[in-house]
């Protein structure tokens, strides 16, 4: 099997093999994924965690044993809890972002493949069970974060990507996007009735779900549209008070954290 690991603070995720080929996702640092075929400098992967497929160059690919790749996959990471902080070994630094994986972090060491690595900020304890508040605080560290397609970042990020990285540095693995992550949880019929942490989608007149975002507080809503931003959501959909108007149609609000 041949498997790697991001080793850079971002990894772009094409849809097609060539650099001017959308991106459709991204790879953030300590992902594994499973390479599926080559062509030319092009590797097409499968990412470990969501099962998303893409095309990475293969500069950036950074190679790891099956033995690693099955150690990383059985078990959830830490991630980085600071918006910008490094990783260092040997000779080199390399930044991460916020929502970074920590491969086997012991809080001052992790493991990329065989190389051992100092990271010294904040991270998450998969073993707690991180509720509402916590899910809230860092949705709210996204504020302001430009909205890029396919990005997972707190430099550009879409609006699935966002949900993602929130739950995921909850311990939740949610799939990529907006139309896959609505498989997950239970529904909730009325907007009176959600929570903080309920995950609301939106339709287009096709009945095509394009757009997700995260429940807080007082019925509204942080999404990414244009940049992470907060609305009021009720049973119409999101109202944006500058434009003074509905900008996404509500289908469903599901119900993640139990």
């Amino acid at each position: 099997m041949n498997v790697g690991i991001c080793k850079l603070s971002l990894v772009p995720v094409r849809r097609e093999p060539s650099d001017r080929s959308e991106q459709v996702t991204q790879l953030v640092f300590g992902e594994c994924y499973e390479v599926q075929q080559t062509q030319e400098k092009w590797l097409q992967v499968r990412i470990a965690s969501d099962d998303y497929l893409g095309w990475i160059d293969a500069k950036q690919h950074f190679p790891v044993s099956d033995a690693y790749f099955q150690e990383w996959s059985a078990v959830e990471h830490p991630r980085s809890m600071d918006i910008v902080q490094t990783v260092s070994g040997g000779n080199q630094v390399i930044p991460i972002g916020l929502g970074s994986r920590l491969p086997f972090f012991d809080g001052i060491n992790l493991r990329i493949g065989e190389e051992k690595m100092v990271y010294n900020g904040r991270a998450t304890n998969p073993a707690l069970p991180y509720r509402e508040n916590f899910l809230q605080k860092m949705a709210l560290l996204f504020m302001k974060a430009p909205y890029v397609w396919g990005g997972k970042s707190v430099f550009g990020i879409d609006c699935s990507g966002f949900v993602q990285q929130v739950y995921g540095l909850c311990g939740h693995s949610l799939l990529r996007d907006a139309s896959q992550q609505v498989v997950h949880g239970q529904e909730v019929h009325f907007v009176s009735q959600t929570r903080p942490g309920d995950v609301a989608f939106f339709d287009n007149d096709e009945g095509r779900i394009i757009h997700v975002g995260i429940v807080l507080e007082d019925q509204q809503i942080i999404h990414a549209s244009g940049e992470v931003r907060v609305d009021q959501l009720d049973h119409h959909g999101i109202y944006n008070r500058e434009l003074k108007r509905y900008s996404h149609k509500l289908r469903i609000i599901k119900r993640i954290l139990s």
